[in-house]
């Protein structure tokens, strides 16, 4: 054996911090159903790629605790971290040890995401985080800090947000500083178990708000709706599968294994009947390459469909009206889940496909109560910061604010907008228009049933003066296309070859 006394003493530490040497806790963990934090990593990165940062470390509670129980009960205090391939991307992934008081945030792992947040940072890496944990630690006992309020990680996340994608998986309880890193991640995965919160149980009842159980707070059923959760997948396998999936989209970079359907399939999709309702979800997978299709935050906004695809291998960030949810209106939280998306897009420098189908923004005063001047102006200062290219295809309605937004806030703004043959378009809803242009004409007929015959007659003039067509006629867009065409139009928003 070649091995010196020097180099056993040093496997022998590292072994530590391996499952097969942590039987108890091991156990305990799989009897909640849930995998470890080196299962975790396993599941997600390329075999063999795992680099490890500060595997020795342990929690800084010297004072507290002997050495021996800080080795095999504290192993790399809490985090395991460190450079990897995911399907050939070159990223930073860690994850905090549920194993190890409770996932907590102690001093010495603070230190270690520091230290790998820098490295992302330096060479410009995507993050993957896994976040399950109780948040701050108390009982750090060795004198390193007194409230640990010049703790970088917090900033050194949020200074990396804005060059690289971060991605956060959740798995179970999510609590205060874990919770934080979550919030800053451009894509954020929780299985159907978690619970996510700015404060745990114990910070509520010291608060003096009572005592609550941790399946009250942030469970999957708000966070879902309200938008902090992106993907909800079925367990931890898809969650993973999930992160691998939208990573790539991110940032791996043009695809070669690619299929599409047929454009010609396209035609069919809208049917000529304006009142028929149609699946946007399905004319969305039949135009973007088969299977690539992400979406985000299904549940917040649902009149807007926010996800990421790949067209032609290239990857690309899709908006959508849902005509099926308030007619495909645009709400609050559907403004602030396209403002979100057109943000991702921005700093990823992923072109954008708007696919209209709007009535515009949602109105009366319930809406309003919620904010909705807010959302809709910022909604347009977000496609205005768009500096990527972007599209705007109009499938059926195209009106008044809400369809100047899905295209950046004008016609013309887009590298190009056209329409379907189905399309319609005006500067409000037709109807409103004619019953506030025409107040006056409709009053001045005496006969009930005759003036309802003449607004039915100017409606109908009205929709007519706004289909596609005459829109193409007065050049307010770009073309009337066959839908089999649409390929051709979203070619623009990639450099040819």
């Amino acid at each position: 054996d070649d091995e010196s006394a020097a180099l056993q003493e040093v496997l022998a530490r590292r072994r530590f911090g391996h499952d097969e040497h942590r039987a108890e806790p091991v156990e305990k963990r799989k009897r909640t159903g849930r995998g470890t934090a080196r299962e975790y990593i396993d599941q997600l990165v390329d075999p063999g790629s795992f680099v490890e940062y500060g595997p020795l470390v342990l929690a800084a509670q010297r004072a507290r605790r002997g050495k021996k129980e800080l080795i095999s009960k504290t192993p790399g205090d809490g985090l395991v971290g460190g450079i990897a391939e995911v399907d050939g991307i070159r990223c930073v992934v860690m994850t905090y040890d549920y194993m190890v008081l409770a996932g907590t945030q102690g001093h010495q792992n603070h230190r270690k995401k520091d230290r790998l947040f820098e490295i992302a940072e330096r060479l410009r890496l995507p993050v993957v985080l896994f976040v399950e944990g109780g948040g701050g630690r108390p009982g750090e006992s060795d004198g390193v800090t007194v409230a640990g309020l010049d703790c970088l990680a917090f900033a050194l996340l949020a200074k990396i947000a804005l060059s690289v994608p971060l991605i956060g998986i959740n798995t179970g309880y999510c609590f205060a500083g874990n919770a934080a890193l979550f919030g800053m991640c451009d894509v954020r995965i929780a299985t159907p178990n978690s619970y996510v919160g700015m404060a745990g149980p114990a910070m509520i009842e010291g608060g003096g708000l009572g005592t609550v159980d941790p399946h009250e707070i942030g469970p999957v059923s708000d966070q879902r709706s309200n938008g902090v959760l992106d993907i909800v997948a079925d367990d931890e396998a898809h969650a993973i599968a999930s992160a691998r999936v939208v990573l790539g989209l991110l940032a791996g970079g043009r695809r070669s294994d690619i299929v599409r359907a047929d454009p010609l399939t396209l035609r069919g999709m809208v049917p000529d009947n304006r009142r028929e309702i149609y699946d946007m979800r399905a004319l969305v997978a039949a135009l973007f390459d088969a299977g690539t299709v992400v979406e985000l935050r299904p549940d917040f906004g649902p009149s807007a469909i926010t996800a990421l695809a790949s067209f032609e291998g290239h990857p690309v960030v899709v908006i959508a009206s849902d005509p099926t949810h308030l007619g495909g209106a645009i709400d609050t939280d559907a403004a602030r889940s396209i403002e979100r998306m057109l943000a991702l897009a921005e700093k990823q420098r992923l072109p954008v496909a708007y696919i209209c189908d709007t009535p515009g923004f949602m109105v009366g005063p319930d809406i309003e109560r919620t904010g909705l001047v807010d959302a809709a102006g910022q909604l347009f200062v977000a496609g205005a910061r768009l500096s990527v290219p972007f599209v705007t295809v109009v499938t059926r309605k195209g009106y008044g604010l809400g369809a100047q937004a899905l295209a950046g806030g004008g016609f013309k703004q887009p590298l190009a907008t056209v329409a379907w043959p189905t399309s319609e378009f005006g500067g409000m809803g037709l109807e409103g228009f004619v019953k506030l242009g025409y107040r006056d004409e409709l009053a001045a007929i005496e006969d009930e049933s005759e003036r309802a015959k003449r607004y039915d007659e100017m409606v109908a003039r009205m929709y007519e003066i706004g289909k596609g067509l005459s829109m193409a006629d007065h050049f307010e867009i770009d073309d009337v296309i066959d839908p089999a065409e649409t390929p051709v139009w979203l070619r623009l928003l990639f450099e040819p070859g």
